[in-house]
């Protein structure tokens, strides 16, 4: 009886640290999602916290139109996803080597790897750009202001956080037995083969959480791009970080009466989030089974 009583007071602890942590993270979406449908009664209502009193879908329209949603969307999620697409393959073949091969100064390459990670970001810019610039001096060709720099970056794994990407398919290809590679060689596999026919077959769910990990980090990054592409491309989380000048140039404009608002920020706010959260709705239980699969040790 009192081991029963001791197992019920441990989860009712357990299911309460979930709960708060939850809840810490849930919170923002919560509140976002509250005062997107807020109308400016409700906003300067001390007493509306939660629950608007009438619900207004004017915030969505607006910002839509200040984000100018139909271009930025379908540049977003096609730059995103080049990018994502590019990293991907990139962080495989360079995991797969790193996992198979041994090779001349392996450990330092690995080393240099993930020096590149913790090195912060404005640091590895600065001759990054010197770079790209020195390059375009002398070729006479428009780098800056392209895509151009940051799809180099990627092919040649210095993307977003390529680093982790590596590390993840590295973790995850060394799970898979080299018995298989090693039987697939024996029956005159290629190393294209092998490594398409069973690593790559054998790690759909890994490829997806990288490619999902890539997608969403490119889809927030605003520092490279606006350092390297000038924002020359309309992205919509760069639209959303200039909302505040955007919504005073699109209201002189039309000569309209609109007050900018915490309502119409977080419906900027909750539109660019939007697609991440239903791409993450759709594929959750696959992204889910990867995370668990990259911890599974093997042999």
């Amino acid at each position: 009886m009192v081991k029963k009583v001791g197992n019920t007071i441990a989860k009712i602890a357990i299911y309460f640290v979930l709960i708060t942590v939850g809840f810490v993270y849930l919170q923002p979406i919560f509140e976002i999602i509250a005062k997107t449908f807020m109308s400016e009664a409700d906003i300067i209502d001390p007493s509306v916290q939660w629950v608007p009193k009438g619900i207004s879908f004017e915030n969505l329209t607006i910002a839509a139109g200040v984000l100018k949603l139909e271009e930025t969307l379908k540049n977003s999620i096609l730059w995103s996803g080049g990018m994502a697409l590019a990293q991907t393959v990139v962080a495989a073949l360079t995991g797969y080597a790193l996992s198979r091969y041994t090779f001349k100064f392996k450990k330092f390459w690995f080393v240099m790897i993930v020096l590149a990670f913790i090195i912060p970001t404005p640091v590895l810019m600065i001759p990054r750009l010197m770079m790209f610039v020195t390059a375009q001096e002398t070729l006479a060709i428009q780098l800056i202001g392209t895509a151009i720099p940051q799809s180099l970056m990627a092919v040649f794994g210095q993307g977003v956080f390529s680093t982790v990407l590596i590390l993840i398919f590295y973790t995850s290809f060394n799970m898979i037995p080299k018995v298989l590679d090693e039987a697939a060689q024996i029956d005159g596999a290629s190393a294209l083969k092998v490594f398409y026919f069973i690593v790559v077959k054998m790690s759909a769910t890994t490829i997806l959480v990288v490619f999902l990990f890539a997608f969403v980090w490119n889809w927030n990054e605003t520092y490279i791009t606006g350092t390297l592409m000038r924002n020359n491309i309309a992205l919509l989380p760069a639209k959303l970080s200039l909302f505040n000048s955007e919504f005073e140039d699109a209201v002189s404009a039309v000569g309209g009466g609109f007050k900018l608002n915490e309502a119409y920020k977080m419906a900027a706010t909750l539109i660019s989030i939007s697609p991440l959260l239903l791409m993450y709705a759709f594929v959750q239980k696959q992204f889910i089974q990867g995370i668990e699969n990259t911890g599974i040790t093997g042999e």
